[in-house]
């Protein structure tokens, strides 16, 4: 059954933050942790972790502190939508977050990558064209949904990131 429902927790970003993920919408887990890639599977922090050679603890604050440390925000595509549980494929009735904005309070951003095709194809729709002098990358989901993507294949992938900010 659809939810109508409203991003309930606020971006995690610094006035340093150099690099902006965006996912599509914070799944059930992440609603309930009220933090992003709260699901245990998903393997976000876990690719994170890889390529700095840090271990990040399940805890929302270890998280916070590692992201700090390497000038990392978290956001989400979506302010709010029509949505059935953690379905990206279920959602509608999209209302995208203020991009503009966001690039204006933290001109620290320097590049965005984008986690996922439901995310990657709403930022193309929504949100691209607020976001000229910023490298985009369009990246493969960390969601546990997204099997056929290997550990290894998704660190290769959200590498090229961090390698254009040197």
């Amino acid at each position: 059954m659809y939810q109508h429902l409203t991003h309930i927790f606020p971006i995690y970003i610094n006035n340093d933050s150099e690099v902006l993920f965006l996912g599509s919408f914070p799944s059930v887990k992440s609603r309930e942790q009220m933090f992003y890639y709260g699901h245990p599977q998903n393997r976000f922090f876990k690719v994170l972790g890889s390529i700095f050679d840090e271990d990040v603890h399940n805890t929302v604050d270890s998280k916070k502190v590692f992201l700090k440390k390497h000038h990392i925000a978290l956001y989400d595509v979506i302010e709010e939508c029509d949505i059935i549980g953690s379905s990206d494929a279920s959602i509608k009735n999209v209302v995208p977050i203020d991009i503009k904005k966001i690039l204006s309070m933290y001109p620290s951003i320097k590049c965005i990558g984008v986690n996922g095709k439901k995310a990657s194809s709403l930022f193309k729709k929504y949100l691209e064209k607020d976001c000229s002098g910023v490298e985009v990358f369009h990246l493969p989901s960390t969601s546990p949904a997204n099997a056929k993507c290997s550990l290894d294949e998704l660190i290769q992938e959200y590498k090229k990131v961090f390698k254009s900010l040197k």
